[in-house]
């Protein structure tokens, strides 16, 4: 579920769960383990998928037959992996070559960049329009990406964009031919790997540092997103949501 490819320094972790790379307990630990491995063996790290779909975020259905105590363990292995994104010691850039809604955003907002696939892919925290209320945390990542209006009005309304809307209000960096993905956010990484590597590693801490604090003291932001998940009308939402996706296939 998860595909290790080196490009020299550079590792390049691929998520590989197939049919949408939908982020089920599993595949969010062993991408949360991955990723602090990272830094023992490698100097900077690409988040990538295969083509036309970076994930299509968390595996609801799977989600859904979870009791209190395992979602509450989902959610904490999926908040220390954005933790873990958020202050590893190496840059990390988002590769999304396809569509990205909801979790698959939040992972990309951790990221130092995100280049995504140029097209008619779509991304977004559409949260809202799935029943749930979007943690302190991760609200405070996509302010500080977008800035706090532009984030009021996406997260709110809950509505997905597509790849030109999101570069244009700053959700991702830069966009590329589909194909071209991977090898340009291997080429950013490389880039930075040039630098001074003292000032550009103590210049990206500091930068950084705000990020990093969002997540410190998360364990209330876990609880809170528990009792939301288990709220009547938030699982009224979600099976709805489950029960179209099953009729679709």
């Amino acid at each position: 579920m998860l595909t290790q490819i080196r490009h020299e320094d550079v590792l390049e972790l691929r998520l590989s769960r197939p049919p949408v790379n939908a982020l089920s307990p599993e595949l969010i630990a062993t991408l949360r383990k991955a990723v602090d491995d990272a830094p023992a063996n490698a100097e900077a790290l690409v988040i990538s998928a295969g083509p036309g779909l970076f994930s299509a975020g968390l595996d609801v259905p799977t989600l859904l037959t979870l009791d209190r105590d395992g979602m509450s363990q989902v959610w904490s292995d999926f908040f220390a992996l954005l933790s873990g994104i958020a202050a590893s010691p190496i840059p990390t850039v988002a590769a999304i070559t396809g569509h990205s809604p909801a979790g698959g955003t939040v992972i990309a907002l951790n990221c130092d960049y995100r280049v995504m696939a140029e097209g008619p892919f779509k991304l977004g925290l559409n949260e809202t329009q799935v029943g749930l209320a979007l943690p302190p945390a991760i609200l405070g990542s996509l302010q500080r990406l977008i800035g706090r209006h532009a984030a009021e009005r996406h997260i709110v309304a809950g509505n997905m964009i597509d790849a030109a809307q999101a570069r244009a209000v700053g959700l991702v960096d830069e966009l590329v031919a589909p194909e071209s993905v991977i090898e340009r956010a291997v080429q950013w990484c490389q880039f930075h790997l040039s630098l001074p590597r003292r000032a550009m590693t103590l210049n990206r801490a500091a930068a950084r540092a705000d990020l990093v604090a969002l997540y410190s003291g998360s364990q209330g932001h876990i609880h809170e997103f528990v009792n939301g998940w288990f709220h009547p009308e938030t699982q009224s939402v979600l099976k709805q949501l489950v029960a179209r996706l099953k009729a679709r296939s």
